[in-house]
């Protein structure tokens, strides 16, 4: 009777090892010819088709726009279109509709690059004191010589130094200027994922 389970199981391995060699293959295919891929949070990979996109695309030049627009220029029905937004939204692709402000027009003409390297035990500090500040637009951890990157707009020079002055005490600053910005934001599309080009 043991000889017989152990038989079974055997067999069972086998099958399970076979399956998931097959899924594998038939996944692998599927991304060489699809290419249209989206890494959701649980880490399972979910598939954008091309309509996928081009809703996500006309709701990034707009996001204020009707679904029965969006649906015209999609070439969907209004019901479909709210259903496909939804569960974008669900799904985590869609993340949130903000405004997108200019910040010289509100008094804010001095746009920065600030670059830390910091050396101990200053994380926890350092983010308390980073979410603080409400100069500080975007803020990055990251690899390398520097160990954050943010992004801030200030009111003037004297401004820039005031925000400095409170991070130096966490680590060393680098700052750069921003002069002129060549792309402030793209859009996201299937063009991003066509790597490597064939």
């Amino acid at each position: 009777m043991r000889v017989l389970e152990g038989a079974f199981a055997v067999i069972f391995w086998k099958r399970s090892v076979i399956s998931q060699s097959f899924t594998h293959i038939l996944y692998k295919r599927k991304v060489r010819t699809q290419g249209r891929h989206e890494l959701t949070n649980s880490g399972i990979e979910k598939p954008i088709d091309s309509l996928g996109w081009k809703l996500l695309i006309e709701l990034q030049k707009d996001a204020r726009i009707s679904y029965a627009e969006l649906g015209r220029r999609v070439g969907l029905s209004t019901p479909a279109v709210a259903a496909r937004v939804r569960r974008m939204e669900d799904e985590g692709i869609i993340r949130a509709y903000r405004a997108d402000i200019n910040p010289s027009h509100v008094g804010l003409p001095i746009t920065a690059f600030i670059r830390m390297s910091v050396v101990g035990d200053v994380l926890a500090k350092l983010t308390a004191q980073v979410r603080s500040m409400p100069e500080i637009g975007e803020c990055h951890r990251g690899t390398g010589a520097d160990s954050f990157i943010m992004k801030v707009n200030v009111v003037s020079v004297e401004h820039l130094n005031h925000v400095i002055d409170c991070l130096t005490p966490y680590g060393t600053t680098s700052t750069s200027l921003v002069l002129t910005s060549i792309i402030e934001r793209n859009l996201l599309g299937p063009g991003n994922l066509d790597w490597p080009a064939e």
